[in-house]
């Protein structure tokens, strides 16, 4: 193995010193990485063999600046160096942007569960628009089975393909992430991975999480997914339309969750999973628009949200016909 030089180690150890005591996120080690710049590319030469044992090692990858910190020209090159991952590892052409949130604009969803026959045809729509992993699969729509006469979430029994639906006694609620305006998730990310956009939307830069699942931990609503295999697409199934901070393929160790397909609904598109719906149930659109389809079932139905007394101020609602 490569050893480093005692000038090597110098440079190091100085720039190590010159941070003095201070609590450093990666942010600001990244920040400061030039001071460490002599000593670390000694460092990552010694750590070759490791790197050929856990898989290709990315040094621009790693020094990336964070998503709110990135110029347009830095971006484009991220964005470039990602289409380029996604070629070599899928053998796939893909388009990936930076759609940004649209001025006046904050997403809000809402559910009719009396419409809802609990086929899943969300969740298999979901998991197709989001290059989601096949093997194992991560889907991000949970429907529970909920015995009529309680809106308890935690006495709903999961459904998986169930051979027939619906089933009497029962009605159908799709669980999926609520967008709080409060979100837990973002306040524990010791690293700023994850954050809430103006749209209301909270997404992951997937290059800064660090697989701490804190997120996950704090999420009340099972929202959060974490890929603790390498995520498996087959080449058929890739969706070559992406986005950075949602649907580009992830990696192992990292955590995901939905993101109201952003690549589509920036764009006046509806979710996929709205648009795979067999029976309308789904109700999705920007609240602050007075006149949108979203706004009257706020206005006009008696609308209410999972697990109020947590304080997440959740952007997804669910209502019964009356």
């Amino acid at each position: 193995m490569p050893r480093m030089t005692n000038h090597d180690d110098q440079n190091l150890q100085e720039g190590l010193n010159s941070l003095g005591n201070e609590k450093m996120s990666r942010r600001d080690f990244l920040r400061r990485g030039s001071i460490l710049a002599t000593g670390m590319g000694a460092l990552m030469a010694a750590m070759s063999p490791l790197r050929q044992l856990q898989g290709a090692f990315d040094p621009e990858e790693f020094v990336q600046k964070h998503y709110k910190e990135m110029t347009p020209e830095e971006m484009d090159k991220v964005l470039r160096r990602i289409e380029r991952k996604v070629a070599e590892r899928f053998d796939v052409k893909a388009t990936v942007r930076d759609i940004k949130p649209m001025d006046g604009v904050e997403y809000v969803y809402a559910l009719n569960l009396s419409k809802c026959n609990g086929s899943r045809k969300c969740v298999h729509a979901c998991v197709n628009e989001n290059n989601q992993s096949r093997s194992p699969e991560i889907q991000y729509i949970t429907v529970l089975k909920m015995p009529q006469g309680t809106m308890d979430m935690d006495k709903g029994e999961i459904l998986y393909d169930p051979p027939k639906v619906p089933e009497e006694g029962y009605y159908y609620m799709p669980v999926q992430c609520q967008q709080c305006a409060n979100p837990p998730c973002v306040k524990v990310c010791p690293v700023h991975a994850t954050w809430q956009e103006p749209d209301g939307i909270t997404v992951i830069d997937y290059d800064w999480c660090i697989g701490c699942r804190y997120c996950e931990a704090a999420c009340p609503y099972w929202a959060r997914k974490f890929n603790f295999a390498e995520p498996r697409i087959p080449k058929e199934r890739i969706n070559p339309d992406m986005s950075y901070l949602s649907n580009r393929p992830r990696s192992k160790g990292v955590m995901e969750k939905c993101t109201y397909c952003l690549h589509r609904t920036r764009e006046g598109r509806y979710p996929a999973c709205l648009e795979a719906c067999p029976t309308g149930a789904r109700i999705f659109g920007n609240v602050l628009d007075p006149n949108s389809q979203i706004s009257f079932v706020l206005r006009n139905k008696r609308t209410f949200v999972l697990k109020e007394e947590v304080g997440t101020i959740p952007r997804f609602f669910y209502y019964f016909d009356e």
